[in-house]
């Protein structure tokens, strides 16, 4: 496994190469080949997780919930031809700016 610096990236990597797996060996090829729809409904589902889990007073498996959200959203930017740093990227944009300011200039460009 990569270290916690590089995990996103190795992750994203792996992601990619699943986009050409056998569906029925991989899981993560399987929700690649079945398309955007699969893909959000697995969103949806881990998303209401996250909810569930954040009510309850139980951090592990908050994590562990919030792990399944990030991997399905990595799969989602996956199927788009995107991938972590791309995120990354955006955030590190936004690095130092106040959330107000990025939200109003998001409004303006919109």
């Amino acid at each position: 496994m990569a270290d916690k610096e590089h995990l996103l990236g190795a992750l994203s990597e792996v992601l990619a190469e699943r986009r050409g797996a056998d569906p029925d060996a991989s899981y993560t090829a399987r929700l690649l080949a079945d398309g955007t729809a699969a893909i959000l409904a697995k969103i949806e589902e881990e998303s209401g997780e996250v909810i569930d889990a954040a009510g309850a007073d139980d951090d592990a498996h908050l994590i562990h919930e919030i792990a399944d959200l990030w991997f399905h959203t990595l799969v989602l930017l996956t199927h788009r031809r995107l991938s972590a740093d791309d995120v990354l990227a955006e955030l590190g944009r936004r690095f130092g700016m106040s959330g107000l300011a990025e939200k109003a200039a998001r409004q303006r460009q919109g």
